[in-house]
């Protein structure tokens, strides 16, 4: 059966010349510059931070010649989340996480900016002459050499006007990215294919005028080409009611509802057409003279009289630029019946920015045709309206999704949105980008928030990626955590302390696996004995604080060259009992100096046989240095006015041991309900202490 339709190949109406020098030529001599737009995440952009980018774009777009079109192309392309399970080292649940997640669909953003100079004729050119009308395609000759010279100056300006504002990033693409090569695709046949994927097959089109498609891809498009379906008032961003509370804003860009909030395939296309403004405005004068003098015979003539009298008063009252503009929505599916809804969807996100949802059936070929990379000069100029560069640049989408950290370090979270896993850093990439100037986190939330939650899965990537862990934990939100990382390392880490009557808590703090006793364990070990001495209302003499520092000194030595003696408060307790009494002796010690027999009597309940003589003698020799994650559950002891200070000092004695020592690896202090903490007066100022802003590793 032979087809009886007409048919064209797209070769005899490609509209493009060559590409030189990274400059897309056309067969009607203009030439385009291609840049891709790196734009801020959502949710992360203030309103005068809005209003910033927006000021950067007009006074970029200010440097450029007459008859230029600018053009920013934003694609929303569904892609499936591809798990990443090949990495040896994963834990059972980094696996879990990827998987469940795997092949979830989500949107992702590519932007691009074209910048188009064109002629005056072809500025003016509609519909009824681009070239999907034309039998054939003659190529005319460049603008003279100073015309695109002094575009090529102009557009360098534009990038650095724009890249100097420290929101958006503009790249220039090369050659390559534009044409392709053979084994990626160039922009210009991703856009034949509707896809940002490293295409190289195209499809048959369909340039219907009542449907367009693109292979099996049907296409439907939403318009801003009338003055009338524009909404009364617009501005650089909108509150955004979802996760805005009574007290604090979200704020999103004015197009945010048909960019990253518009959930299917789609491109939004804005445009700005930079004609010669003193032209404009004597034709808007001249129009407003036929207006006057038509006024008696229509009330609407008078009215449109009303309306450009206002246009000019505005541009000459406020040096406004006469421009125009428009803006299309241009999405697809493969599904037929899907379309309907999509549609909808398109329309009710045009409404939400109070715009006018206008289906256009008839120029969709047209529109696409003009969307093709280096072919802006082919726009219809009748789809355009006119308005001012200040509100044109309302409709441009200033977010983009969510994106992985390039840091190696960091945590898997979320999308909000779509619900993509991320790779996040929240310490290093911050800190680095001056940010934040140190790496504490403060997390808050009612009960049944998901606090405990979200630390748990924190710290277990923290751990995973080599980091020292030490939780102060109320309630035993982590023991679960803590005894798989147990089983995991076969007993060599994950180390729980808790207090229970069977099992009451207990630590050595005499003990280390190296025998190294820096001055940081000597203080601690002192500032301990201190502790169970002397009352918070009783500070110690002079006399007492060199006797004590004495005996912690000679204990320690005799630790040292004496292999038999068993480290604990046992041996140190017989030691000061026996030797130190001695010495004390020997260099006749008054008793109102130093009285060892009530230093032994209030240190004996922590001695073999007292009340607490499992507390400081455990048998476990364990050196918390070396363990990559430790939990204290201080809950039950958190009133205790014995145990509860002994088990500060040893938290505060291991993290401080562990900044002095453990030097270039990563260390974190988690203090579960620190607001309990805090109401200790020694917890609170170890705080305060480790909040400053310490240079440690």
């Amino acid at each position: 059966m032979r087809n009886v339709l007409k048919a064209a190949t797209l070769e005899n109406k490609f509209p493009l010349l060559a590409v030189e020098h990274d400059c897309i030529i056309s067969k009607d001599a203009d030439i385009t510059i291609v840049y891709k737009v790196e734009l801020p995440e959502l949710f992360t952009v203030t309103s005068p931070e809005y209003e910033a980018m927006h000021a950067s774009w007009l006074k970029a777009i200010k440097v450029l010649p007459n008859y230029s079109v600018l053009l920013k192309q934003d694609w929303f392309i569904q892609e499936d989340y591809q798990a990443e399970t090949q990495k040896e080292d994963m834990s059972f649940l980094s696996r879990s996480f990827e998987r469940h997640f795997n092949e979830r669909p989500y949107l992702n953003h590519t932007s691009y900016l074209f910048l188009t100079k064109t002629t005056k004729d072809r500025a003016k050119q509609q519909s009824n002459f681009n070239a999907l009308t034309r039998g054939f395609m003659v190529p005319k000759e460049i603008q003279d050499k100073e015309t695109s010279l002094k575009f090529l100056e102009s557009v360098e300006q534009f990038e650095r006007i724009i890249n100097d504002s420290g929101f958006i990033k503009l790249t220039r693409l090369t050659t390559d990215e534009i044409v392709g090569t053979e084994n990626e695709a160039g922009i210009v046949e991703k856009y034949f294919s509707l896809s940002q994927e490293d295409t190289t097959c195209l499809q048959d089109m369909s340039l219907g005028a009542g449907e367009m498609k693109i292979g099996d891809k049907y296409l439907c498009l939403h318009t801003l080409s009338d003055a009338e379906d524009l909404p009364s008032k617009v501005e650089t961003d909108i509150r955004y009611e979802r996760l805005s509370t009574d007290r604090s804003d979200c704020r999103l860009s004015f197009a945010a509802p048909v960019g990253v909030l518009l959930t299917c395939n789609h491109i939004y296309n804005q445009w700005i057409f930079i004609d010669d403004h003193t032209e404009n405005l004597k034709q808007f004068e001249k129009q407003a003279r036929n207006m006057h003098s038509l006024s008696k015979y229509s009330r609407s003539n008078q009215i449109n009289k009303s309306w450009i009298e206002e246009y000019l008063n505005e541009a000459h009252s406020f040096g406004l630029t006469s421009i125009r503009c428009h803006c299309n929505v241009m999405a697809w599916s493969d599904d037929y019946e899907e379309m309907k809804r999509i549609k909808n969807d398109v329309g009710s996100q045009l409404a939400l920015m109070e715009c006018k949802p206008r289906h256009n059936t008839i120029d969709t070929a047209t529109l696409f045709w003009a969307g093709i990379p280096g072919n802006q000069g082919d726009f219809p100029s009748e789809e355009s309206f006119y308005t001012f560069i200040e509100q044109a640049l309302c409709f441009f989408v200033a977010e983009t999704n969510y994106k992985s950290s390039p840091s190696p370090f960091g945590i898997k979270m979320v999308d909000r949105v779509t619900g993509k896993p991320l790779h996040v850093d929240i310490s290093d990439l911050p800190m680095k980008k001056g940010i934040i100037t140190n790496r504490n986190k403060f997390i808050l939330g009612p009960s049944g928030s998901g606090k405990s939650f979200f630390t748990n899965h924190m710290v277990r990537q923290y751990f995973e990626q080599g980091t020292h862990v030490l939780l102060v934990d109320t309630g035993n939100s982590y023991q679960g955590l803590c005894e798989m990382i147990n089983r995991k390392t076969k007993g060599k880490d994950g180390v729980y302390f808790t207090y229970t009557e069977q099992n009451p808590i207990a630590f050595n703090p005499f003990y280390t696996d190296d025998g190294v006793f820096d001055i940081e364990k000597r203080e601690s070990v002192k500032t301990l004995i201190l502790t169970l001495w002397k009352r918070d209302n009783e500070p110690p003499s002079r006399a007492e604080e060199v006797a004590l520092s004495n005996a912690v000194s000679l204990y320690i030595d005799r630790l040292k060259y004496d292999k038999l003696v068993v480290p604990s408060f046992n041996t140190f307790y017989e030691f000061v009992q026996t030797d130190y009494v001695a010495i004390l002796d020997a260099k006749k010690v008054r008793e109102k100096d130093f009285d060892i027999a009530n230093f032994l009597n209030v240190l004996e309940p922590y001695y073999r046989g007292g009340e607490y003589d499992f507390l400081l003698n455990s048998d476990k020799q364990l050196d918390l240095l070396n363990k990559r994650f430790i939990v204290f559950e201080i809950d039950a002891i958190k009133d205790h006015k014995i145990l509860f200070p002994i088990v500060t000092i040893i938290i505060m004695e291991t993290f401080i041991n562990k900044m002095r020592r453990l030097k270039g690896i990563r260390k974190m202090i988690l203090i579960e309900e620190a607001w309990k903490a805090i109401a200790k007066e020694g917890m609170a100022d170890y705080i305060k202490y480790l909040c400053a802003p310490v240079k440690a590793a």
